[in-house]
Order: C-alpha cells, then sequence, then structure tokens
C-alpha cells in the first residue's frame, strides 16, 4: 500500500514538473510569433521572409522529434529533457544579439530545439501511470501547448517596456530556473526503458505502416495548424484589423491558450468516448470554423431599382477572435485524441511512434506559415492561410471516412457501410 502511494506521488510530481517544463519550452518555441514583428519592421521582410522566420525554430523542432522520442525509450525521459532544455539555454541568450536575417534564422535552428521536448515528455509521462489513464496524462502534459498564449502575454509586455532584445534575454532566465525545478522533482525507473537493440532505421520503418501515416496526417492539421496559426496570428491581428501589438496579442492568446489548456479535457473525452470518435467530431468542427474563416473581406456592388447598392461581407474581429477560439478547442481535443490511437495501438513503442506522429505535426507547424506567407505575397488576401488549412482538413475528413467510418458497424444491424455498399 505504502508503494502503491510512493508510485502515485512520483508520477503526479513528474507529471506537474513535465508539463512546466513543456510549457516553458513551448512558450520559448513560440517566441518569433511575437518578437518577429518588430524584426520583420526592423529588416524590412516580406510576408514569405516572416513566414520562414517564425518556421525556422519550428522546423529543428519537428526533425528532432523522432531520434528524442527513441532516446526517451532507450535511456529515459528525465536525463533526456533535461540534457535538451539545457543545451538550448545558451542559444535563447544570443538571440538578443542577432542583427542580421540570417543570424535570427542560424539561432533559430538551435532555439527549436526546445519544440522536441514533447516526443520526450509524451512517452515519459504515460509510463508513469495506467493504460486507462494514459490519454489524461499525455493530455495534461500537452496543455504545455499553452505557452504560446503565455508567450503571447508575456512577450508583448517585454518589448514594449524594454525592447525585442529583452524577451531572449527573460526566457534563456526563465528555461534555467524551469530545468533546475524539473531535476529536482521528476524521476527515473528503470522498468519504463525499452530494448536499447532497436536501431533507428527499425523505428523509422513504422513509416511503413498506414495508421501511422494516418495519425500523421491528423496531428499535422490539429498540431501544426496550431503551431502555424499560434505564429501567424499576432501579425494577422495587427495587419487585418489595425490592432496595437498588445491588443492582437491578448486576442491571438483567445486561440492560444484554451488550444493549449483543454488538450487535458481531450484526453479525458478520449479515455472515456474513444479516439476515433473525438478526432471525427474535431476534424467537423475545424471545417466548419475554417470554411468561415475563409471568407475575405469583401466590397461587392448590385444594381437595383432604385440604383447600385454596394455590401460589405467578412467577420469583424470579435466574430474572427470567437471562431478561432472553437477552432482552438478542436484542436486542443484532437491532440489528444490522436495520442490515444498511438497509445492504444502501440503500447510498446510509444515513444518512437509518438515521435513520428509529432515530427509530421511539427513539419506541418514548419511549413505552413512559409505557405501562408508565400500566398498571401502571391494573391494580397490574408483568409488565404484559412483557404489553404481547410483544404488540408478535407483530406483528413475524407481520409478518415474511407479508413475508419465505413468500417465502422451500423447500430442495429452488425454490419458496416462498405459491406451495405
Amino acid at each position: 500500500m505504502a508503494s502503491t502511494l510512493r508510485n502515485e506521488r512520483k508520477a503526479w510530481s513528474v507529471l506537474i514538473v513535465s508539463t512546466l517544463a513543456f510549457t516553458v519550452c513551448f512558450m520559448v518555441w513560440m517566441m518569433f510569433g511575437v518578437i518577429g514583428i518588430p524584426i520583420k519592421k526592423m529588416l524590412n521582410l516580406n510576408a514569405t521572409e516572416f513566414g520562414l522566420l517564425t518556421a525556422t525554430p519550428v522546423l529543428t523542432g519537428s526533425l528532432v522529434r523522432v531520434p528524442l522520442g527513441i532516446w526517451t525509450d532507450r535511456y529515459g525521459g528525465r536525463i533526456v529533457l533535461a540534457v535538451l532544455m539545457a543545451i538550448t539555454v545558451p542559444a535563447i541568450w544570443l538571440m538578443s544579439y542577432a542583427t542580421s536575417y540570417w543570424h535570427f534564422l542560424v539561432i533559430g535552428l538551435f532555439v527549436g530545439l526546445a519544440g522536441g521536448a514533447f516526443s520526450v515528455g509524451t512517452p515519459y509521462v504515460a509510463r508513469w501511470f495506467p493504460r486507462e489513464r494514459q490519454g489524461m496524462a499525455m493530455g495534461v502534459y500537452g496543455a504545455g501547448n499553452s505557452g504560446a498564449a503565455v508567450n503571447k502575454f508575456v512577450a508583448p509586455v517585454l518589448l514594449v517596456a524594454f525592447g525585442w532584445a529583452m524577451v531572449p534575454k527573460v526566457y534563456a532566465a526563465i528555461m534555467l530556473g524551469t530545468l533546475v525545478l524539473f531535476w529536482l522533482f521528476s524521476h527515473s525507473d528503470p522498468a519504463h526503458l525499452v530494448p536499447s537493440n532497436v536501431k533507428f532505421g527499425d523505428q523509422l520503418r513504422a513509416l511503413k505502416d498506414p495508421k501511422v501515416l494516418k495519425y500523421c496526417q491528423y496531428y499535422s492539421i490539429v498540431f501544426g495548424g496550431y503551431v502555424a496559426l499560434s505564429l501567424w496570428m499576432v501579425q494577422y491581428y495587427v495587419g487585418e484589423y489595425g490592432l496595437d501589438i498588445r491588443v492582437a496579442a491578448l486576442l491571438a492568446a483567445c486561440f492560444s491558450l484554451p488550444g493549449g489548456v483543454l488538450r487535458a479535457i481531450g484526453g479525458v473525452l478520449s479515455d472515456k468516448y474513444g479516439a476515433h470518435s473525438v478526432t471525427w467530431w474535431v476534424l467537423w468542427v475545424s471545417w466548419v470554423c475554417l470554411f468561415l474563416l475563409s471568407y475575405p473581406q469583401t466590397d461587392f456592388t448590385v444594381l437595383t431599382v432604385n440604383g447600385p447598392t454596394t455590401f460589405h461581407i467578412g467577420l469583424n474581429v470579435y466574430v474572427f477572435t470567437g471562431l478561432m477560439a472553437v477552432l482552438g478547442v478542436a484542436f486542443a481535443f484532437g491532440k489528444a485524441s490522436v495520442f490515444k490511437y498511438v497509445s492504444d495501438d502501440y503500447p510498446q513503442n510509444i515513444g518512437a511512434i509518438s515521435g513520428i506522429v509529432g515530427l509530421a505535426g511539427g513539419l506541418g507547424g514548419f511549413v505552413l506559415p512559409v505557405l501562408f506567407g508565400v500566398l498571401m505575397d502571391l494573391t494580397g488576401v490574408r483568409s488565404s492561410a484559412f483557404m489553404l488549412m481547410y483544404g488540408v482538413v478535407w483530406v483528413s475528413l475524407i481520409w478518415m471516412y474511407w479508413t475508419e467510418v465505413r468500417k465502422t458497424p451500423v447500430l442495429g444491424t452488425g454490419k458496416s457501410l462498405s459491406l451495405q455498399n
């Protein structure tokens, strides 16, 4: 009884301090979403260059997810996450001394390592809990995505008061302090390690599994889209609605905050109703929101019997923010439900599979901001970003329908839709 209670306390200690660490890592990872705006002005960047600037940290944070997941299986999450955080501290500090575009890109690659924390913490915290509670554990840990919202609260205040260069210095100090707390209150369990004879190439062979590819596609929208919009929304509000950067960041947090915090609820719902049901509804809600968000500000003239009459159609800032908040909630649930799929289907290989799925989501978070910038430069329409994401959601819905929904038994018949057709 005492041993069980002690293990329970360790599990919750690991979960709490790991979630704190991931929140700080995500805050750092999303740093360019705010400080990128004065940097864009300082360097006179176009939309494509700005998109690449904001997305550069996301690239390395994505590419390291697979090896980090493998190393977590092999060496344990405590040591891997601690080393990862320690490596990022000097790079974060150096960011404040960058002066040229290439400086920001190169240093951003090293700062981006912080984004790999997700593939470490997910299997690390999951293995401390029984299978029926792993969705909850991974959901709570994943709530560290709310670091994107924390960044929008903290960075604008520092930026306005001291200039953008103060933000990396403060973030480096916060990362160092968090590293100390994590090491003091986290734990290791040798029983959680997997055999060390598994090779990197063996783990990557999981990409041949159609289910893994499908989960990668789902995650590229619920996580990749979340990251991309978290980076893009502050400048979107500034450009589309002419808001001050502090107000823009506050409104953008209406998407980022629920998109991170409510992930824990998504984990609980996935444990109760299953990964498929939650993901299916997440995709449909996202589809509706993105359809409405895609419509650009439009003026058109109708010739009436009384002469020409001009109408304006477009989302005002309140409706836009409301839709973004709903989209954030949907993405939060979806991020948890996709990893419930992983824990259900690959219980002995969570680290590697979560690394691969996380890589796909992270690459989505890298590619989408760049494409947002390219589309904006080509079309001049800001809402083209949502048009692109609307198309990606369509792909996920069609894929899920053909591989899962058609195979689901029809209520009361015992037959699947595919058999009936």
